[in-house]
């Protein structure tokens, strides 16, 4: 049964009840909005933020429909929703924001690369891939090792596969699903470092850029964000505003995650978008005047934006990830909460799995290095699953 309505309260609803639905719905909450959730299972981080969740499949077109009937706006936590479906929603006369048309630009990473590229972006050599003997000539025409890619539904180095020498592309190949799955290759980039921004983009078309951060990885997954990037002032307005084009080159429409790299000449490419608001920007809630997540909700809903200025000098935040299958519950928690100028930020996983997402911590101040060192101190006191 659907909830009583308070008329006077904007309603958005989530696609998706992950912990980006949940910081997204904490945000619309503060604001004084409802929230309802679109998840495939009834336990879900966001379920208890919301004031109603739906259970269903996110591409079928009727429970898409059945979240409109309940909402004034409608948004996503992800870009893994068939963007077919969400043309659905939009011939209803439902708001979707991002568009459908927006979403199809960058779930599918070959069309994101080919739409980045036209529009004058730099971005590493890619090409299509329909058999091995196809990665080889790459090779031989980028040069050894290239990342073969699948077009869709890849995230956090799921989807990738370093093929490494011609040696290496039958195991690619298989790896990647033989065919079954569309793919692409790409060239190399030996890169410095890589760096990440979060966009905020407004429905007239103005954007607010966040601070470029750094990304460090660890087994393909973000590990740590140091924010702001220790970067000469030119090459941070260059990736700044690199990023702003990006998410404009794709018609994208609320927070955006853009992942660059900066190569060793100084120069910056652009990796890949995230039509969403992204892990690279969760140290915003904190450290920042108005966050990642609040600067969604206004500008899904046609809101001013708010300021994207850091209220410190130093920011780091660091993923908490699943060692082992166990407790959504971590261990080691208050010792973490025991530390100055620590943010401690526990998802609510029923289940921990390795390598799954189940928090984060974001340790503020003004030295650089200490703010690194108290973060990944507290973060280390941290388990979910077993034992580091």
């Amino acid at each position: 049964m659907e909830p009583v309505r308070n008329k006077d309260h904007p309603r958005i609803g989530i696609i998706g009840g992950g912990q980006l639905a949940k910081m997204t719905a904490l945000a619309g909450l503060q604001l004084g909005c409802d929230v309802i959730v679109l998840e495939r299972s009834s336990a879900s981080p966001a379920a208890t933020l919301a004031l109603h969740s739906i259970v269903g499949d996110w591409n079928d077109p009727e429970v898409l429909l059945q979240l409109a009937a309940q909402s004034d706006v409608i948004t996503l936590e992800n870009e893994f929703v068939d963007a077919g479906a969400l043309r659905v929603l939009e011939a209803s006369g439902a708001r979707l924001l991002p568009t459908a048309h927006s979403i199809a630009l960058t779930q599918d990473k070959f069309v994101q690369k080919s739409t980045l590229a036209e529009a004058g972006l730099p971005v590493s050599a890619f090409r299509m891939v329909a058999s091995t003997q196809d990665i080889h000539d790459a090779g031989r025409e980028y040069g050894w090792p290239v990342v073969l890619k699948t077009r869709r539904n890849g995230y956090d180095g799921k989807g990738n596969f370093t093929v490494r020498s011609a040696a290496d592309a039958a195991t690619g190949w298989e790896n990647l699903g033989a065919g079954k799955a569309e793919l692409f290759v790409e060239a190399f980039c030996s890169f410095d470092r890589e760096l990440a921004a979060i966009i905020t983009r407004a429905r007239d078309g103005s954007s607010a850029a966040y601070p470029v951060v750094e990304s460090v990885q660890r087994d393909h997954i973000c590990h740590v964000i140091k924010a702001p990037a220790s970067l000469p002032a030119d090459v941070g307005a260059r990736a700044a505003e690199l990023a702003r084009r990006a998410v404009a080159a794709v018609g994208g429409l609320g927070s955006f995650g853009v992942e660059m790299f900066l190569m060793v000449d100084g120069s910056v490419l652009i990796n890949e978008l995230a039509p969403r608001v992204h892990n690279s920007g969760h140290y915003t809630i904190e450290a920042c005047e108005c966050s990642q997540f609040e600067n969604h909700v206004r500008a899904v809903l046609g809101w001013p934006l708010g300021s994207t200025r850091m209220i410190v000098p130093a920011a780091v935040m660091v993923n908490l990830l699943g060692v082992d299958k166990g407790s959504g519950w971590p261990a080691g928690l208050n010792g973490a909460l025991e530390m100055p100028g620590v943010h401690v930020h526990i998802y609510g996983k029923a289940h921990a799995g390795r390598g799954r997402k189940m928090g984060h911590v974001c340790a503020l101040g003004t030295d650089p290095t200490q703010v690194l060192s108290r973060a990944n101190s507290a973060a280390e006191m941290i388990s979910f699953g077993g034992q580091p």
